[in-house]
């Protein structure tokens, strides 16, 4: 039976151990077995026992990195048989060690979180962005918390963008509450009537398109797809979807939108595709709620792009 080995890093006081117990302990994957907690450098926030007892949690602390080595995980396997396993990585620490050393057999990896204080994130953006896109490189989530109102958020983006172009990035305000992306936190262009959505943006533009369809309405979309009619749908319509990342490896779902094509369409067999569509909200289905339509202007066969699997954020 597979052990799910879930990595949490950051900076000392970046929020990690709020992360874990917020946020990755309350997800529904989270079995109700045994967790075995690594905590490789201790902050403000602590694990009380009461919690580590209600949440059947086994925490081990680290003060070293060579303790993080294979006959230890060995050791750990065969002493707790843990259904999960939570790293609470040290971020002054090379991430890249710790996803080279050799994991027991039944242990996978099924993601990495990041923190980041907002409060500091000038700083180590100026200073030492280096050492901080090191621990953000391999990271599906990337959570941005305590963010005052001059946190360069767009900027941030693009910075991250070129390390690891498909984290899903949250930013949180000092109140832990979550920031709702404006138009100027979008990695594509939303002012022309044209917008260009590039491969690891369609997550992105997909989330985006259902909160905010004012920002899209009448306008033309381009993006690369697969083409899918699922049954029952009639043949001048179809969806042109990918395949998102919801929360970990094991929760990929086909997303995408109705487009409707005006006449009788044969998919082809290269199911890639490039699409030109403009964007409409409207009633779909029965009728009662509104939501994205897309409507075809031109297909043309493409090649699968280099990551099929997208994210949302």
């Amino acid at each position: 039976m597979t052990t799910p080995v879930f990595i949490c890093t950051g900076f000392l006081d970046s929020g990690k151990t709020t992360l874990v117990k917020d946020t990755l302990m309350e997800q529904d994957w989270i079995s109700s077995g045994l967790t075995l907690l690594l905590l490789c450098e201790e902050g403000e926030e602590e694990y009380s026992e009461s919690y580590l007892k209600r949440k059947n949690i086994a925490l081990l602390k680290i003060e070293e990195f060579s303790q993080l080595n294979p006959a230890f995980f060995k050791n750990c396997e065969k002493s707790y048989r843990p259904a999960q396993v939570i790293i609470e990585y040290n971020g002054m620490w090379n991430l890249g060690d710790l996803l080279a050393i050799r994991y027991p057999w039944n242990w996978q990896l099924q993601g990495v979180y990041s923190t980041v204080d907002g409060q500091t994130l000038d700083m180590y953006l100026k200073n030492m962005k280096n050492k901080l896109m090191e621990q953000l490189t391999e990271s599906e989530l990337i959570v941005v918390n305590r963010c005052p109102d001059r946190v360069n958020r767009s900027g941030f983006r693009r910075a991250l963008k070129v390390q690891n172009p498909m984290a899903q990035v949250i930013f949180e305000d000092m109140d832990g509450q979550v920031i709702q992306p404006t138009a100027e936190d979008l990695p594509y262009d939303v002012t022309g009537e044209k917008i260009v959505i590039e491969d690891d943006d369609f997550g992105i533009w997909y989330a985006d398109a259902n909160d905010h369809p004012e920002l899209y309405l009448h306008k033309e979309i381009e993006f690369k797809a697969q083409a899918f009619r699922p049954k029952g749908m009639p043949e001048d319509m179809f969806v042109p979807c990918r395949r998102i990342m919801t929360c970990c490896a094991d929760d990929t779902r086909f997303y995408g939108y109705p487009c409707k094509v005006g006449k009788k369409l044969t998919l082809p067999k290269q199911n890639w595709v490039k699409v030109r569509v403009q964007f409409e909200y409207e009633p779909f289905g029965n009728g009662e709620n509104r939501q994205p339509v897309l409507y075809l202007l031109e297909m043309e066969a493409s090649e699968k792009p280099e990551e099929d699997v997208v994210y949302l954020g």
